[in-house]
């Protein structure tokens, strides 16, 4: 497959130490980021409804609305590539403990919250969206599934693409398996032109084989360890500096080499 070239107009970032892509670029310049609130605020969403969000949904619409508003788009415009490794944990664990234990007590407001393209579902509900939307997920690869699905969509149909990554913190007997730590989440808009909004250009070419991890230094190769979502900081951190070379998995036996550069 030849590189796929994109450029970004747009990052979104929320962690509980980081509240925006703006926290990393200081974090890497060696000043102390702003901490962040203790839930993602989501305020793309209507009051009710972020009040009923679970806080997959809220972290998932924090970081969209974040990079949607770098990019100056419309967010109703947008196309969208959602991401998640694990959905949402914490009410997976409840289904599953529910089921096994009561099962006549499931709630069906967190069922309707389960099911994996919950967050997209709020996302183009409340910004009014009609553009084609996906939810996707490849375990500990699912950021560079989805760059790479929100890249092909964006060259092949010529339009910007909204990409959003995020995972929560495990729970239970879940998170012996998964082993998510913290919750994190990121989104890029991707354009397949360059534009006045442009940050940097992204070239991305598939590698065969078992990928290669990018060495990271601390606290960002824990923070990646603790969430597979975070996988996205090696190229977050090429954003939030000077560029340079990463390779992220797309898949278990498909890394994806990435150069990015700034625009002038």
């Amino acid at each position: 497959m030849n590189a796929l070239r994109v450029w970004v107009e747009g990052v979104g970032l929320w962690s509980p130490q980081l509240a925006d892509f703006a926290a990393l670029r200081a974090l890497l310049a060696g000043t102390a980021p702003t901490a962040s609130a203790p839930r993602p605020a989501a305020a793309t969403l209507p009051p009710n409804e972020r009040r009923r969000a679970p806080e997959s949904v809220l972290l998932a619409v924090e970081a969209a609305g974040q990079a949607v508003a770098m990019s100056g788009r419309d967010a109703a415009a947008l196309a969208c590539v959602f991401a998640s490794s694990h959905g949402d944990q914490a009410i997976t664990d409840y289904m599953c403990a529910t089921l096994a234990q009561a099962p006549t007590e499931l709630s069906p407001t967190r069922f309707h919250n389960s099911v994996h393209n919950a967050a997209v579902g709020y996302w183009t509900i409340a910004t009014g969206c009609h553009a084609p939307s996906s939810a996707i997920c490849a375990q500990r690869a699912s950021f560079g599934a989805g760059l790479l699905e929100a890249a092909g969509l964006a060259l092949a149909e010529q339009r910007a693409v909204l990409l959003v990554c995020s995972d929560t913190a495990g729970g239970g007997p879940l998170n012996e398996v998964t082993g998510c730590r913290q919750s994190f989440g990121c989104a890029l808009v991707l354009a397949p032109q360059a534009g006045a909004a442009a940050l940097a250009r992204l070239d991305l070419a598939p590698q065969p084989g078992a990928p290669i991890d990018t060495p990271l230094s601390a606290p960002l190769d824990d923070w990646r360890a603790g969430n597979p979502s975070a996988a996205s900081l090696p190229l977050l951190a090429q954003l939030a500096t000077r560029g340079g070379r990463c390779e992220l998995a797309a898949a278990a036996t498909l890394g994806l080499r990435i150069d990015t550069e700034h625009v002038a």
